[in-house]
């Protein structure tokens, strides 16, 4: 398949060169790219300074491995409580690839910034950038994505309105009780397709013809359902979880986490509609 792994480590260096070794034993010989990944400040994989100079011995006893491009990854970019420390680490990048390139005659890319890091520390951008949640059209604040343009959504439809009387109940464990006759709406979307349970209960809220709503009772498998009262509305209208009407950042700060965890845990029977220009 051409792949072309990540080396983290000296042990990982090691093995993978025991089982080149092993294929060229049998005639499967031939020239394979590697990726090296530095610890700068994460402390989560990565080479470390100590690491650098056996790391290239055994790449120059071992020839027919070459490394293509040398990265790392920012720990605090997108806060800039840490711009000292994140400026710490494209130095620290900088000064430990330097050691590597210079080892090699052929050419190595780097490359450590992060969709945070583009725009704000340029001095780290070197040969390539890491485009991650950016390509979504998400900014590591609610006030940079107004510098960046929408290109995700989440949507569902209405499929049943209906009238719930006084004193009822709605939903497992009968969480929310109506305290006045009142309008409901269920749509077909609960926890395993994504949306958090723990925004049942009027914690969550979705966008329906102009109108933000709350989702009332236990949020459901497969279904939640929504107080409409005051709603103008019908059945198969449409009901969006997240799109520019309503960010992800507002569901992201309800439940005190990240839109890379929200868009992370939508299930894949989700259906997914891809467009191209």
């Amino acid at each position: 398949y051409n792949l072309e792994p990540e080396i983290y480590s000296l042990s990982i260096l090691k093995e993978f060169i025991d089982q080149k070794r092993q294929y060229e034993i049998i005639g499967n010989s031939q020239q394979l790219n590697i990726h090296i990944k530095l610890d700068t400040g994460m402390h989560r994989l990565g080479m470390e300074e100590k690491d650098i100079k056996p790391l290239i011995k055994l790449l120059k006893e071992n020839p027919t491995i070459r490394i293509k491009s040398i990265f790392s990854h920012l720990a605090g970019a997108d806060n800039h409580l840490f711009d000292d420390f994140t400026k710490r680490q494209i130095n620290t990048f900088e000064t430990l690839s330097q050691q590597i390139i210079k080892a090699f005659p052929y050419k190595i890319l780097r490359h450590i910034a992060n969709s945070a890091a583009i725009n704000r520390f340029p001095e780290a951008q070197f040969d390539m950038v890491r485009l991650g949640i950016g390509m979504y059209g998400i900014g590591d604040s609610a006030a940079q994505e107004q510098e960046l343009e929408y290109v995700h959504s989440l949507k569902t439809h209405l499929i049943l309105k209906r009238e719930i009387e006084e004193n009822e109940t709605v939903g497992y464990s009968r969480a929310f009780v109506v305290k006045k006759k009142m309008t409901i709406g269920v749509i077909p979307i609960g926890y395993a397709d994504g949306l958090s349970r723990q925004r049942g209960n009027g914690r969550g809220r979705v966008w329906i013809n102009g109108n933000l709503v709350p989702i009332i009772g236990n949020v459901c498998m497969d279904m939640c359902m929504l107080d409409l009262s005051g709603v103008e509305c019908r059945e198969n209208d449409m009901v969006i979880i997240f799109s520019k009407e309503y960010p992800i950042w507002n569901i992201a700060n309800e439940l005190n986490t990240i839109p890379y965890e929200i868009l992370s845990t939508i299930s894949q029977r989700v259906k997914r509609v891809f467009y191209q220009e």
